[in-house]
Parts: structure tokens; C-alpha cells; sequence
């Protein structure tokens, strides 16, 4: 389940309620610390809960680290000590992503039942991170080549991937949102397509560099990602390096969609938990960009849970008499 470090007691019991075991427990802007985090982890064990990971908009989405601007190395040792408070905390996973001009959305509009939601058009959408606002045709005054952007990936991974490793803890790098070939003059090449995620593994070279896939993101890439989102899930898997799922829906690949609930989308989800049984999916799984219910955030949130559990309970027993 995600939260925030303000979560309160009632949640927490209702949290607990579902059946759910671990929380992803977003931290403000300012908060990364190891002070926090073990404060963070006492208040959730105390309520019998554990931690998976405690995000920070912070750690994630740099346009510093992404496009070599001026702040790169700071922004990068803020990062190292990030991982390595983290490991300290006991925490042994973060998830970070490489965009640099945020997550692009277009006005939110209304999926079943009036419920307004995220959408996505190519054609008038902006990008969006932590109080920033990326548009126009080039968001950063000019177009940005592939060579250059893994030019700077490479830079960044390998001073990362070896604290990680002395720190104890994975990171799971999430999918563009959306995979668009490019947007605002810059290309998502590298964690927008199958084949740009092997590259960028093998450039880490480090068990700690894996895989966040945001089902929803790769849904949303359609044609554009090389594979669809049961061929990801195995081809990653086989490798080693499948550790934590955004299981959400949407209702069309780009270049539109919106953001919808996991049973009303173009997906079929029960196909996707079938295929983490099958490749024996050990990590973290989590209800993602949730659309919200007319009588409260809590009731879509226990809808979602309560259709995950079901369908990872379904596809168990139907693993195990196959």
C-alpha cells in the first residue's frame, strides 16, 4: 500500500485490515533522512506493518543527472547518501526513474462511473514534477540526441550501482511515463522500450540495478515499448531482475488514453497476475494512480486491493492444478 508519512493511526488499522503486509511510505521534500526514515519504520511496525520503500520526489526524475545540466555531481552525491541512509534504515529497496521533464498528463477527465482520472493526449499534454511544469516543443531550449542521454545514464549508473551494492539495497528503475518516443525534444529511448531497459542493465553490470514495472506505463507505450506487458514481465524475470509492480490499468496505448480502474482497462489483469505467478514473482507489489470513489479515497483504494488479492489468490490455485 502507498501512504504518506502522515498516515494515520486509523489507516493503519484499516491498512492492516486488507491483509496488506508492506508500505511504500512517501517522505516530503526535505525529509530524506536517516532520522526519518527510522522513525518512519518504527511507526509502521508498531502497527504491525512493514516497510518497503520510503520515496522521495527528490530522489527521482533529475534533470540534473538526465541532461548533464549544472548541479549534476551534487544532485548525484545527494542521491548516494540517500541510498545509503536507506540501507542504514534497513530498507533495502528504492525505486528510482530517469525522465527529465517529469510525467506528462493532459486535463483529467472521467473514467466509469464519472470517477475523474488521469489522461494523456499527445497532442496538448505537459509534463509535470515536483512543482515543476515542462511544455512547448523543447522543454530544455533544444533537442537532446540518444548518444548524449546515454552518455549521461552511463556517468550516473556506475558512481550508483556501487553504493547500492555496499549499501544493501536494489533499485528498481520505473518505465517513462508515457514511453513516448520523445517529448519536449527529449527522447525516452532508454526506459521507454524493452530493448532500451537490457541496455541500460547491462551498462549497470550490478545485481543491485533492476526492474519497477509500472504495468500502466507499459501499457500505455503500446507498440512503442517491443513488448507487450506479459512478455516484459517474463523476459525481466528470467533475468533476475523483476522486483516491484505497479499493477494499474488504462484504456488505450498512446497517443490517448486515461487512466482508469484495473478491471475497466484494455489490459486483462487477471492474464498479467497469472503471468507473476508463473514466473514465481517474489517482490512488491502495489494498487497504483488509483481513480478516486464518490463516498471516499479509502473505498477505491479496498477495491483495488481486494481485486488484486483475489485474482493473486485465483491465480495460485489455478498454477498449482495446472
Amino acid at each position: 500500500m502507498q501512504v504518506d508519512e502522515t498516515v494515520s493511526d486509523q489507516d493503519l488499522a484499516w491498512i492492516k485490515q486488507m491483509g496488506v503486509e508492506y508500505l511504500n511510505v512517501q517522505t516530503g521534500n526535505g525529509r530524506a533522512t536517516l532520522e526519518n526514515f527510522l522513525a518512519i519504520k518504527k511507526r509502521v511496525e508498531s502497527a504491525g506493518l512493514k516497510v518497503w520503500n520510503i520515496p522521495n520526489n527528490e530522489n527521482r526524475n533529475i534533470e540534473e543527472i538526465t541532461l548533464n545540466l549544472p548541479g549534476r555531481d551534487q544532485k548525484i552525491e545527494w542521491l548516494k547518501q540517500y541510498i545509503r541512509d536507506t540501507g542504514k534504515a534497513g530498507i533495502g529497496y528504492i525505486t528510482y526513474a530517469h525522465m527529465a521533464n517529469g510525467i506528462w498528463s493532459s486535463k483529467p477527465e472521467t473514467t466509469r462511473g464519472g470517477a475523474e482520472s488521469r489522461s494523456f493526449h499527445l497532442a496538448n499534454a505537459k509534463g509535470y514534477w515536483n512543482g515543476k511544469v515542462y511544455e512547448g516543443p523543447l522543454t530544455h531550449g533544444r533537442r537532446y540526441s540518444k548518444e548524449e542521454l546515454w552518455d549521461n545514464y552511463t556517468y550516473f549508473i556506475r558512481q550508483i550501482a556501487p553504493v547500492a551494492e555496499e549499501a544493501g539495497v536494489r533499485i528498481g528503475i520505473h518505465p517513462d511515463d508515457p514511453p513516448v518516443p520523445e517529448l519536449g525534444g527529449i527522447p525516452r529511448h532508454i526506459f521507454g522500450t524493452f530493448d532500451g531497459y537490457v541496455r541500460a542493465l547491462e551498462i549497470a553490470n550490478s545485481p543491485n540495478i533492476g526492474v519497477c514495472l509500472c504495468c500502466g506505463t507499459w501499457m500505455e507505450g503500446g507498440k512503442y515499448t517491443g513488448k507487450d506487458v506479459f512478455e516484459a514481465a517474463r523476459a525481466f524475470a528470467k533475468m533476475g531482475k523483476l522486483w516491484k509492480i505497479h499493477f494499474r490499468n488504462v484504456t488505450a496505448p498512446i497517443p490517448d488514453f486515461v487512466e482508469t480502474f484495473i478491471d475497466d482497462g484494455y489490459t486483462d489483469m487477471w492474464k498479467v497476475m497469472r503471468t507473476l505467478v508463473d514466473v514465481d514473482f517474489r517482490g512488491n507489489l502495489i494498487a497504483d494512480h488509483v481513480p478516486p470513489m464518490s463516498v471516499g479515497q479509502q473505498s477505491a483504494w479496498s477495491y483495488s486491493m481486494g481485486y488484486i488479492r483475489a485474482l493473486y489468490n485465483a491465480a495460485q490455485k489455478d498454477g498449482q492444478q495446472a
